[in-house]
């Protein structure tokens, strides 16, 4: 089929710009060292980042004698999965595991729905003392009232040995408030105008405008508050204090970890390969190793999908003060 004269224009235009900037960014000797240099500082950088957690996994699955005489560094011998297995037989493992995921799963809803709304409302200048208000949620990132004063309150709440003391406290996060705060300013006005106009209400714009546009912004939120919850123990170690089947995974962990020597005496096993099992997991180096990768696999799960939307969403967020 024939090309018409336009096409046969745009591309003449084409092929004339092309040229033109082919030799306008023609790399000259300095630039080309400068990038070899470059992708080598940061390709020596992201193996410094990716090799503790290769060389942590490939000592877990390693043979453990081997392990512990220091002979595994750059790749896995004896190959094996049974440090993981074995601790599956550790008591109260698993339900400190759904405790710590249901936490993170709910705590983390829950805290982006509250951030995403009263990061929504502050921005209103119609709102009732908004200025107030603001510097009362931003001054509490500067002042607590300390260890013990929280642990009283928690007390008076009825929130200790109370599954809720995990989610309740940590809904409202004043830095998570800002950067949704400031994300949304960055959205231009004429949107929320022009849907009030054709008679949206505040909750309905917040819904499907606000929302829809701030997922960047509330993904990041999203993998702070996910991290945090998942990794947090202290407040499983102050107040589940007579509730040990609500103690989370990384509270059970850093208890055998500090036990690690005494570690088979907490094993449910029997049968004939008890023994074997037993001499396997007193390897004291391999348990902490094991122990260790386990509290970090699901982040390193995780994050790689939200990767994208986290950069985004600090960049973006960061655009006005």
């Amino acid at each position: 089929m024939a090309k018409t004269a336009q096409e046969k224009l745009d591309a003449k235009r084409e092929k004339e710009y092309n040229k033109t900037h082919k030799h306008m960014y023609k790399l000259k000797p300095g630039d080309i060292v400068f990038d070899i240099l470059n992708y080598l500082f940061f390709g020596l950088f992201t193996l410094s980042c990716i090799f503790p957690f290769y060389y942590l996994f490939i000592n877990t699955i390693s043979d453990n004698k081997l392990v512990q005489r220091g002979m595994i560094n750059f790749y896995p011998r004896g190959i094996h999965f049974q440090n993981y297995l074995s601790l599956t037989n550790v008591n109260d493992l698993g339900n400190a595991f759904i405790v710590s995921i249901t936490r993170t799963i709910f705590g983390t809803v829950l805290m982006v729905l509250a951030t995403a709304f009263v990061g929504y409302v502050v921005t209103k200048q119609e709102m009732w003392h908004r200025s107030f208000w603001y510097r009362f949620i931003v001054i509490t990132m500067y002042f607590n009232a300390g260890l013990i004063a929280t642990y009283l309150n928690m007390v008076m709440l009825g929130l200790t040995n109370n599954y809720m003391v995990y989610i309740i406290p940590g809904i409202v996060a004043p830095y998570n408030i800002i950067l949704v705060k400031t994300y949304i300013e960055s959205i231009p006005g004429e949107l929320e105008e022009s849907a009030f106009i054709d008679g949206a209400s505040y909750f309905t714009v917040f819904r499907k405008l606000i929302w829809p546009l701030s997922k960047p912004i509330l993904a990041t939120v999203a993998i702070f508050g996910a991290v945090g919850h998942w990794n947090s123990f202290q407040d499983s170690l102050l107040y589940m204090t007579n509730a040990p089947s609500l103690m989370t995974l990384q509270h059970r962990l850093y208890i055998y970890l500090n036990q690690s020597s005494n570690i088979a005496s907490m094993m449910n096993t029997s049968g004939a390969g008890a023994a074997a099992q037993f001499e396997n997991l007193l390897n004291v180096k391999v348990i902490k190793y094991t122990i260790s990768m386990i509290s970090v696999i699901p982040i390193l799960l995780v994050y790689p999908f939200m990767q994208r939307f986290f950069e985004k969403g600090i960049m973006l967020g960061a655009v006005k003060g």
